[in-house]
């Protein structure tokens, strides 16, 4: 993607928020030997690099199955897999150590290349990696031994967090070694879920083949909560990978507090996810104390307590009961402890590709906590959702806070013809607009 000269400028200036709360921030991130195989790898690299560069604690696992799947048929061996889990013999296990060897010096030249001109130019970057993996073996399982197949049975944080602390970025192999001084061949998706979990790391950014997480009908999940995913997946309705899925499961529940899946395959997938507000891929989180969701006609009661204030002191617009009630399918609420705190209404025109930002409002003991710019994300989505180009806002006091969310000013003749002719020019409301 190529940016006009204007546009990189207003980008960079839009993502120091997110550099600033990204700064010292611990992240696991998880790829498989697909991704490093991948023309885009090399991209992946410098990005992780630039990550380290902003001050982010940055943990890489690798997988190495095609390497694995290469060495074992070079070889000759056959390849024996229980419920899609390699059984891993003595022969095996020398592909495994090959293989993981391979890919981790491939990383980690990677990550050390600083020729001129280059992304990695004067980024001096430390990798260190070792035996921070402590495993343990899967057993008999089923009447089926898998030998030096393992699990992930500790990891060792304090190595790893000396490391990080040193500015160097850890890279971890899906290998793990006991204490009696076996190997073991681990899959990658458990050591980054367990290397999350154990760091209590921020954020578990997993690189898949897709750009996220997909239903059944191919729409991308851009956030979703962690119980209402796992329903999906048991009804059947999810087409991502099982083994990604676990993963962000997974690290979610054990208190992970953000999980991102994103592509190996798309140029710049994870600064975009990390630094635009739209972000690329999808993101699961654990509930909510408070719930965002879409109205319904007994929450007229609560929404009309809240805005009652708002419209005393001219804030809002007074709405009746009678056309709240008729509107209530355009409202969403933010609801804690039976209580609505935040509401927000979005009114569609799609006959001029946008739609109207309405009746934005919190409780005055709620404020201050992020909550608009909740509401504001998920107006944002339905809005793409229902193929919106922009939304528009109308107001008299707020502009400051709007302007702050990224809005810009535009002139009453950007409204939709049907708004235009009930525009108040006695109450000469400002008008701001956002793109989609």
């Amino acid at each position: 993607m190529v940016l006009a000269h204007h546009d990189g400028i207003k980008l960079f200036r839009s993502s120091l928020p997110y550099i600033n709360a990204h700064q010292g921030k611990t992240f696991v991130l998880m790829f498989g030997g697909e991704a490093i195989e991948h023309p885009n790898f090399p991209n992946i690299i410098h990005d992780i690099a630039l990550l380290n560069s902003l001050g982010v604690r940055v943990v890489v696992v690798h997988g190495a199955r095609p390497q694995i799947d290469q060495r074992v048929a070079l070889r000759n061996i056959e390849g024996r897999f229980e419920s899609g889990v390699r059984i891993t013999d003595k022969q095996t296990l020398e592909c495994v150590k090959d293989a993981a060897g391979s890919v981790r010096s491939q990383v980690e030249a990677l990550l050390t290349m600083g020729l001129p001109n280059s992304p990695m130019h004067g980024s001096q970057i430390r990798v260190c990696s070792g035996n921070l993996v402590v495993a343990k073996p899967m057993g008999v399982r089923g009447g089926v031994d898998f030998e030096n197949t393992g699990l992930v049975r500790r990891i060792d944080t304090t190595g790893i967090n000396d490391h990080l602390n040193d500015g160097s970025i850890v890279l971890l192999s899906p290998m793990g070694y006991s204490s009696t001084g076996e190997v073991f061949n681990l899959s990658h998706e458990d050591v980054a879920t367990q290397a999350a979990i154990a760091l209590k790391a921020d954020k578990l950014i997993v690189f898949s083949n897709f750009d996220g997480v997909y239903n059944r009908e191919g729409r991308l999940l851009r956030t979703i909560e962690r119980p209402q995913l796992e329903q999906l997946i048991m009804a059947g309705d999810i087409t991502t990978e099982d083994t990604v899925l676990s993963a962000l499961t997974t690290s979610v529940a054990a208190g992970v507090p953000r999980a991102h899946c994103i592509s190996f395959e798309k140029d710049g997938a994870l600064l975009q996810e990390l630094f635009t507000r739209d972000g690329t891929g999808s993101l699961v989180m654990e509930h909510h104390y408070e719930q965002l969701r879409a109205a319904t006609i007994e929450d007229v009661g609560g929404i009309l307590k809240l805005i009652k204030p708002l419209e005393e002191s001219g804030v809002l617009v007074k709405r009746s009961r009678e056309r709240l009630e008729n509107e209530i399918n355009q409202f969403i609420v933010i609801v804690r402890d039976g209580m609505i705190i935040a509401c927000a209404a979005l009114y569609l025109y799609p006959e001029d590709g946008c739609a109207e930002l309405a009746c934005v409002a919190t409780h005055q003991d709620y404020r201050g906590k992020n909550r608009g710019e909740r509401i504001l994300d998920e107006v944002r989505a339905r809005a793409k959702e229902a193929g919106i180009n922009s939304i528009f806002v109308l107001t008299t006091v707020t502009a400051h806070w709007f302007l702050e969310q990224g809005f810009e000013p535009a002139d009453i003749s950007a409204l939709p013809a049907v708004k235009k002719e009930l525009y108040n020019f006695q109450r000469n409301s400002k008008v701001f607009t956002l793109a989609v």
